[in-house]
């Protein structure tokens, strides 16, 4: 029912808001993803999983007041995503990273290169500089 949707949706938006809200979000959705599997169909359902993963994260929910908020509050969560440890879990929250990071890119370049890319690449400028 559009109820129910709607209020997954408000919860689901309060908590990517939050601090490590994003990497809960993630782990909720990703969890039992890429243990085991029969090989390629594993691997496919896993990189639709990361996909839509992506594109929740990339979407900004409407309970929030400006797109802007939401970059500030979300983008330096999903750069913290490239730094798991854990092999197996790294490996998909790497591909939800990119894959929201190229889907922000596309659709809101600049705030996704003020967000996203200048932290992402500031290491790299200040040694070339």
């Amino acid at each position: 029912p559009a109820w129910l949707r709607r209020l997954c949706g408000q919860l689901l938006s309060e908590r990517l808001m939050r601090p490590n809200g994003v990497q809960a979000v993630v782990r909720g959705i990703m969890e039992g993803t890429g243990a085991g599997g029969a090989g390629a169909e594993a691997a496919a359902v896993d990189w639709r999983k990361c996909d839509t993963v992506a594109k929740i994260l990339a979407s900004c929910p409407q309970q929030c007041l400006s797109l802007e908020d939401y970059y500030r509050l979300v983008c330096p969560q999903i750069l913290d995503l490239l730094h798991i440890q854990d092999k197996l879990t790294a490996r998909q929250f790497q591909r939800v990273a990119t894959t929201t990071v190229l889907t922000m890119a596309k659709e809101h370049p600049q705030l996704a290169e003020k967000h996203l890319l200048q932290p992402l690449l500031a290491p790299l400028l200040r040694c070339s500089e």
